[in-house]
């Protein structure tokens, strides 16, 4: 294949080997060094929060967040179903249940239905909301901002605080991402509800190779997080633990990776968002195609472009798309199976799961990597355009 234009890539042309090289020079290639301090610094810094905490992944990042949330086994925690598995299984991990909701327009938890469970399907007793159907405490909500969409944080904030309820913030798609009016004007995502963590997966708009950040305005939460990700040592001196930790820590050379690579972060989100309009526009009077659009009361990173597919006004299926696509040198991806579906999960609560089944079925993942040059991006739309057009389908 002579043209090939992968979904999200990184984007490494920065000091990024500058700063690597230097870690390796000075042989801090482990969990010690002083990038990871530095990175952490940075992020906070960006962020408007007290401090940070660096892990391995997001996913070590949301089974933190749990853990110094107190949620214990046998408790209940409302989670998307529209959403990566990464988000959910860390409810598992610490033997608690997931709740499976449903999302909006914006992709993300739809804070309708949240009130409505809450209110018609749960009772609020002495502080705790306890779930009609199994008598279980409900202790937490994990929001995730999916595609660096900013999820509706007033009205999610709001229902926590009457019903007692933590939040846990999967920003893992959306560093960047910022209200640019309302309450939280000036406000990141990850930033406002009791933890935010991010991930900084190949895939991501900036990256370590792997690696994610747990972040928080709470010094406990801070303090405990870093305590239970450096296998939760009390004298380490002497090797003293407390409690079970993890192993969670990132690398020296991960840090230096994602210092550079967040030295350009505000650049890659102009390149993310010139890219998106470029589709936009291009794509918006052809039957069939609806590109996502984002939140306005935002700015969005818009980490990932999605498009809806009708197939009777397009002419073609959204799998069949994928086909074609991947045939002309271009890779799409639908959006995740929804996790109350999955088979870990199918024997789980969900309430009234409708616009997540909608989407499941029609949304399509395009190229959006911030390396896309505008060839490429005018290569996609040309063959989006001709596959409806030619006959081709």
């Amino acid at each position: 294949m002579e043209h090939f234009i992968p979904l999200s890539v990184p984007n490494l042309k920065g000091k990024e080997l500058e700063y690597v090289s230097n870690a390796v020079k000075t042989e801090w290639v482990s969990t010690g060094g002083p990038y990871v301090n530095q990175f952490e610094e940075k992020i906070a810094e960006y962020l408007y929060v007290k401090g940070a905490v660096s892990c391995q992944n997001g996913t070590a990042g949301i089974h933190t967040a749990l853990l110094v949330l107190k949620v214990n086994r046998g408790d209940e925690v409302i989670v998307p179903t529209l959403t990566f598995i990464a988000a959910v299984n860390p409810v598992n991990y610490i033997g608690a249940e997931p709740v499976f909701m449903d999302c909006d327009d914006s992709l993300c938890m739809d804070p309708r239905k949240l009130y409505k469970f809450c209110t018609e399907e749960c009772d609020f007793v002495e502080g705790h909301l306890l779930n009609k159907l199994t008598s279980k405490i409900i202790k937490a909500i994990i929001v995730v901002h999916v595609f660096g969409n900013m999820a509706n944080m007033e009205e999610i904030t709001k229902i926590a605080k009457e019903f007692n309820l933590a939040i846990i913030e999967d920003a893992t798609e959306a560093i960047g991402t910022y209200y640019t009016e309302g309450k939280f004007k000036g406000k990141y995502a990850g930033t406002i509800g009791d933890v935010g963590v991010f991930s900084f997966n190949g895939n991501k708009i900036i990256t370590t190779g792997g690696g994610g950040m747990i972040v928080s305005n709470d010094e406990y939460i801070l303090d405990h997080s870093k305590h239970l990700t450096t296998q939760a040592k009390s004298d380490e001196l002497f090797y003293t633990h407390d409690e079970v930790g993890y192993n969670y820590r990132m690398t020296n050379l991960q840090a230096a990776l994602g210092l550079a690579q967040l030295e350009q972060l505000e650049k890659f989100i102009e390149i993310k968002l010139s890219n998106y309009d470029k589709y936009k526009h291009a794509l918006t009077n052809v039957a069939g195609l609806i590109m996502i659009d984002f939140v306005k009361v935002a700015r969005s990173n818009k980490w990932f472009y999605s498009l809806i597919i009708d197939d009777k006004e397009y002419g073609i299926g959204r799998d069949d798309l994928i086909v074609k696509l991947n045939e002309k040198g271009i890779q799409s991806r639908p959006i995740w199976g929804l996790i109350h579906q999955q088979m870990p999960y199918k024997d789980k609560q969900s309430y009234k799961i409708e616009k997540a089944s909608y989407y499941i079925e029609k949304v399509l993942n395009i190229p959006c990597s911030t390396n896309l040059s505008e060839a490429d991006v005018d290569y996609v739309i040309s063959i989006i355009k001709s596959l409806k057009k030619s006959g081709e389908i």
